[in-house]
């Protein structure tokens, strides 16, 4: 994960340690702050960062994201949407996300798969309590964590009610993971995350979106069935249940949970247990081995020994005089590991 010449040094106050990912509308790099903390940093792209409309959209990502309590997101830290970069940074979580993991282990087991949605039922109650739709729940936005999942990327989330903050004639979202209201440009509500919940634990538990890729994937979603052989018999019914078409037939999240832990938070015969509402950090104890999912355990316990072994907090880039960040950026790209350049640094 070393860092290239083009990566910055520094984002905001925060020195940078590496890049996680790259897409279309920015960058994600490891940083550090000052005292050592571990940050996920979100830097938008210069090119799309010069559309005053996406800048409205990146700061309403900054506020939904603010908004959401920090047991089912990764909280967010520092932001500055004003920036030249605009900026976000968040807590680092440790985990693969669930595209991640399926993609290196295929579907999750029926257990594993119970309990994510008992997270993301957890998560999208609360995201829909403080009057956020996200809008884009898909398999690369859920990371799973150790103690239990957590939604990302909040940037075509909107507040307040949807006929008012949807542009019409405008298709928000990713293809295989969207509802039909999405796909129609048409006002989308807290159902609409409802359905990219079943289409996410359909792909969870079978390796593949249920109306598959490609091209047309939106007239599947809006006008066929789902395929759904590969999803186990006890979770097919919750599954079909929240891929209806028409928004209002699809259950609410109360229902759903119910669904999942039993009217009264017991277990039923395959499910899993835990709370039906809980402001502390979720699973439960209870959850015991079906959480983390047993395929990505050794994928989290090398991301938390990586970390582990980058932390240095004696040394910071914001130390680092101004006419010798070129010479740093150079040390970098060679290959050499944070410490070897601030070794070298602190030797000019």
């Amino acid at each position: 994960m070393r860092t290239p010449i083009s990566d910055p040094l520094m984002v905001g106050p925060y020195r940078i340690v590496g890049r996680l990912a790259s897409g279309g509308m920015g960058w994600v790099y490891l940083g550090r702050s000052a005292s050592g903390r571990a940050l996920a940093v979100k830097v938008v792209r210069p090119e799309i960062a010069s559309d005053p409309q996406f800048r409205g959209r990146f700061a309403r990502e900054v506020d939904a994201a603010r908004a959401v309590s920090g047991a089912f997101t990764a909280p967010v830290v520092d932001a500055d949407p004003t920036g030249d970069p605009p900026w976000l940074a968040t807590l680092y979580v440790p985990a693969p996300s669930l595209a991640d993991a399926v993609r290196a282990d295929g579907p999750l087991p029926e257990p594993a798969v119970r309990a994510l949605a008992a997270g993301l039922i957890e998560a999208l109650q609360a995201i829909h309590a403080v009057g956020v739709v996200h809008r884009d729940l898909k398999p690369a936005n859920v990371l799973l964590a150790e103690d239990g999942p957590r939604v990302i990327d909040f940037g075509i989330s909107l507040f307040g009610a949807p006929s008012t903050m949807t542009q019409v004639g405008t298709v928000m979202g990713t293809p295989p993971f969207m509802s039909p209201e999405q796909c129609a440009s048409r006002p989308a509500g807290p159902s609409s995350d409802v359905f990219s919940l079943g289409a996410v634990l359909a792909y969870a538990a079978s390796g593949v979106p249920p109306f598959g890729s490609g091209a047309g994937v939106m007239y599947r979603i809006s006008h066929e069935l789902p395929v759904l052989d590969g999803v186990p018999a006890g979770l097919r019914g919750l599954v079909e249940s929240c891929l209806a078409k028409r928004a209002e037939e699809r259950p609410g999240l109360a229902r759903l949970l119910e669904q999942i832990v039993g009217p009264d938070g017991e277990d039923e015969p395959a499910t899993v247990t835990g709370p039906v509402a809980s402001e502390q950090p979720w699973p439960a104890p209870e959850f015991g081995t079906q959480w983390p999912p047993p395929t990505v355990v050794d994928d989290i316990r090398q991301r938390n020994e990586d970390l582990a072994a980058r932390v240095d907090t004696r040394s910071s880039a914001a130390a680092v005089p101004s006419y010798l960040l070129l010479h740093a950026r150079t040390l970098l790209d060679a290959g050499l590991t944070d410490a070897m350049v601030a070794g070298a640094v602190r030797r000019v």
